[in-house]
């Protein structure tokens, strides 16, 4: 081989490296984001037995904190982590979170939405609206008003009806770290549901005691969305961590192939 040949093919070979780096970090920013968005009586570390099954997959997480004073003021958190998001977003949402992500959703760079046992109300509903054809479930009987309107649960009720397929060491602790919600904020109405213009997940959690699990059956069917069933607390992302985690990388491996 001459010199000029063999600088020829190092040549060569560079370019076709840098081509193949740059397709790669093409393809990485491309990949979606997954934003998750709290519940109420919880706070962004009710997930974190779930985020390390999606960060071993490579993909990007962020966990909102929810004031949990207004819907409106959680929509705009929720608005502010998918703006710093890198390129499309999977929009995942737990329980009163569903409410939030139904509006929130509506932004252009979410590609698709992930229910955790959780409310899916249509444009012009409240969460308060939801479920009234439905018992009551046994865990909203104890929710504690503070003089502010705050709701929370007692560690009994954590332990008894949020979450009772945990073990009690972990249950006070979620109990410690609650976040208190304002009641007013069941009363506000979202004014466009992404779930009618996007790809739908749902997850059930058939031993729910916050949400009626009928309901949220309902709701999986009313989403057209794709539907797991988990013989779960309202706290899947707890106790069945692996299951959950898999539904979202569906999710996000369905957005990342379109």
């Amino acid at each position: 081989m001459t010199a000029r040949t063999f600088i020829s093919a190092a040549v060569a070979t560079l370019a076709l490296s840098a081509g193949v780096a740059h397709a790669a970090d093409a393809a990485k920013a491309d990949a979606p984001t997954v934003v998750i968005v709290h519940g109420a009586f919880a706070d962004g570390s009710d997930w974190s037995r779930v985020i390390p099954y999606l960060q071993a997959k490579g993909i990007k997480v962020t966990a909102v904190q929810n004031g949990l004073d207004s819907l409106s003021g959680d929509v705009t958190a929720a608005q502010r982590a998918i703006a710093n998001a890198p390129g499309r977003v999977v929009l995942v949402g737990h329980s009163w979170g569903g409410t939030v992500i139904t509006q929130a959703g509506n932004d252009p760079k979410v590609a698709a939405l992930v229910y955790v046992a959780a409310f899916a109300p249509d444009a012009g509903q409240s969460t308060a609206d939801q479920g009234t054809q439905y018992p009551v479930p046994e865990g909203i009987k104890h929710l504690q008003a503070d003089a502010a309107g705050y709701l929370s649960l007692s560690a009994d009720g954590v332990a008894n009806f949020f979450a009772q397929d945990l073990p009690r060491s972990r249950t006070d602790v979620m109990a410690a770290t609650q976040g208190p919600i304002q009641s007013k904020a069941f009363g506000e109405k979202v004014t466009a549901a992404a779930w009618s213009t996007r790809p739908n997940w749902y997850i059930v959690s058939s031993n729910d005691r916050m949400i009626q699990p009928d309901l949220e059956r309902d709701y999986a069917k009313k989403l057209n969305a794709r539907t797991t069933v988990l013989p779960s607390s309202h706290v899947p992302q707890q106790s069945h961590p692996e299951e959950v985690a898999k539904v979202i990388i569906d999710a996000v491996q369905t957005v990342a192939a379109k």
